[in-house]
């Protein structure tokens, strides 16, 4: 199992395009010329500050690298992308069209543009952060070319391609010979289209269709990458000699990390072999050994393996605890779905789990579509930042309520932030405040939850309990009915602890009711595993969150049945446990 670094990673995801967009237009379908877009120039040293104070450790530029867009950019010499094979005016950044190259949409001077994101790296590292970028290994877009930058001897993906036959190992791509690529139905793109799109013989579609003609529900922009694996005939492998698709990889890798880049946020990782990922990040270790890589992945029964055997660093957590904090956050799901999740976890992967609430894929947590109120976070964020030692994410402007509440181009109205068009985001417009970041356009009730997000980020970071103890769970102990009140389905309890420092949480998930209980702490993990004197001989004093602290509790109010306390709803309090 990798070794994981004990200081708490707490990431702050950029969706690039979109940060710092002063532009105000946000007409549906606008060109950049309308709508505008973010600039690496745009997140300065004032940015940057304003975020390393809010508690970040790694910023994630989401969209750095060269994709698909319906931005014409011929007289820079990149090629045109056909509209029926772009998703959205400005394109997804997932439909990669350059490894070697950056988004020229992201640039104020196109020529110069590498060197504009090479100084907004070198920025972030004097502000002292980190910084993450996608690499998308499964798929490019359907009209990818490499113009610069490869290694000698590294030919462009399918230039030695043998296109008569659907599968060989030494192809990079997936063929259906002899037939034309068609464009799905139903897709309308938002400019006119003067000439077909042209594809023959058609290529396997990213998300693995191998058949001529997606749906318009399939990543149709996108073809997929041939790593050895013959899906078609029994999924048989060929990984050695090693696949031509690998040592490219290698050395996009390579390319990237070499620039000064501290980690790779690797899109769909379980789409690509898990014996890839064992080869190519020892590979890239070898150039900087602190190289985090996160893996999205939605296959818990592929966890282990792709952490053991693929080397990865953290694992994106969407299936385990989000989707159960997101259940509770509605009004539905139960915290036993909690504690049956660390149980799988058996306490070994725990520490590689990287949590949120939102990212680029999901709802935004204001919006209709999940919780209708940013607030209702509160015990649930508190919660993935704290219920192990791994690390945490928040999305940009999920600290000031962001709530899409119109269509905003391909996405359509779906409480998401697009990653398609062109667009500007009234609540981050706010907190930058022309440049000065210091977010006094905010209404009191944004400055309040960010300043919750903030506390929250500088409380991992700075409690070793948190960013280093081990966790014990108070659940079986209070739900075997002796405890007053402490109902089973939304109350939720544990210990984080240290030699040095011990930690009592308290959640109450209910969105509407109080929970008046005693949670109740057995003997044993007072003398046992926190290693304190017996009851009744210290006090509990509130350390988390500031927005609202409760008196101390008293040595003489703890007992035997328990800590008496009363949670409001939607609450969470953290305790630490000193010594009377």
């Amino acid at each position: 199992m990798p070794a994981i670094n004990q200081d708490k990673h707490i990431i702050y995801q950029i969706f690039t395009r979109l940060f710092d967009n002063q532009n105000t237009t946000n007409k549906i379908y606008g060109t950049i010329q309308e709508n505008g877009s973010g600039k690496f120039n745009d997140i300065t040293v004032t940015a940057l500050e304003s975020i390393k104070k809010f508690g970040i450790t790694h910023v994630w530029y989401t969209g750095i690298i060269e994709h698909a867009t319906l931005t014409d950019y011929s007289e820079f010499g990149i090629k045109i992308d056909h509209p029926l094979i772009v998703k959205g005016m400005a394109g997804s950044p997932y439909a990669v069209k350059d490894y070697y190259d950056v988004d020229p949409d992201l640039a104020v001077d196109v020529v110069n543009r590498m060197k504009e994101f090479e100084d907004l790296l070198k920025r972030t590292h004097d502000s002292g952060l980190k910084v993450i970028i996608d690499f998308v290994p499964n798929h490019v877009s359907r009209q990818y070319h490499s113009d610069t930058a490869r290694s000698a001897g590294i030919k462009d993906f399918g230039e030695d391609d043998d296109t008569s036959i659907s599968f060989s190992p030494n192809n990079n791509f997936y063929y259906i010979p002899n037939q034309d690529f068609i464009v799905p139905e139903g897709h309308k793109p938002p400019v006119n289209v003067i000439a077909p799109y042209s594809e023959r013989p058609a290529k396997a579609t990213g998300n693995d269709v191998f058949r001529a003609q997606p749906s318009q529900y399939d990543w149709y922009e996108t073809i997929k990458l041939n790593y050895g694996v013959d899906y078609l005939n029994g999924h048989t492998t060929y990984f050695d000699p090693i696949p031509s698709t690998w040592l490219k990889m290698r050395d996009i890798l390579i390319f990237w990390t070499s620039k000064g880049v501290d980690g790779f946020r690797c899109d769909m990782a379980e789409m690509v072999p898990v014996e890839f990922w064992g080869w190519v990040i020892p590979e890239i270790k070898k150039i900087n050994p602190d190289i985090i890589f996160i893996a999205e992945i939605y296959n818990p029964v592929e966890y282990h393996n792709y952490l053991k055997n693929g080397q990865f660093t953290y694992l994106y957590d969407k299936v385990g605890l989000y989707n159960s904090l997101r259940r509770l956050m509605e009004g539905g799901g139960t915290v036993e779905d909690i504690t049956r999740l660390w149980q799988q976890e058996s306490g070994d992967i725990s520490e590689n789990m990287l949590r949120f609430l939102e990212n680029h894929d999901e709802q935004r947590i204001a919006s209709k579509y999940f919780a209708g109120d940013s607030w209702i976070a509160v015990p649930a964020m508190t919660l993935s930042a704290t219920l192990h030692t791994g690390p945490l994410m928040i999305y940009f402007g999920q600290e000031l309520g962001v709530n899409p509440v119109v269509s905003e181009g391909f996405q359509g109205e779906d409480g998401r932030t697009t990653i398609f068009d062109y667009w500007s985001v009234p609540e981050i417009q706010e907190f930058a405040n022309g440049g000065k970041f210091d977010g006094e356009l905010l209404a009191t009730e944004q400055k309040r939850l960010r300043a919750f997000y903030e506390n929250l980020n500088k409380f991992v970071t700075k409690n070793e309990a948190v960013y280093a103890g081990s966790f014990y769970d108070l659940q079986y102990v209070n739900i075997d009915g002796q405890s007053q009140d402490y109902d089973k389905t939304r109350v939720y309890s544990y210990l984080r602890y240290t030699d040095k420092q011990k930690l009592l949480f308290i959640y109450n998930f209910d969105k509407e009711k109080s929970c008046h209980t005693n949670v109740r702490i057995p003997q044993d993990a007072w003398t046992d595993t926190l290693k304190l004197k017996s009851t009744g001989s210290y006090i509990l004093k509130q350390v988390f969150p500031l927005l609202i602290l409760t008196p101390n509790i008293k040595p003489s109010e703890i007992t035997s049945t328990g800590i008496p306390l009363t949670l409001p709803p939607v609450s969470v309090y953290v305790y630490e446990i000193l010594e009377d």
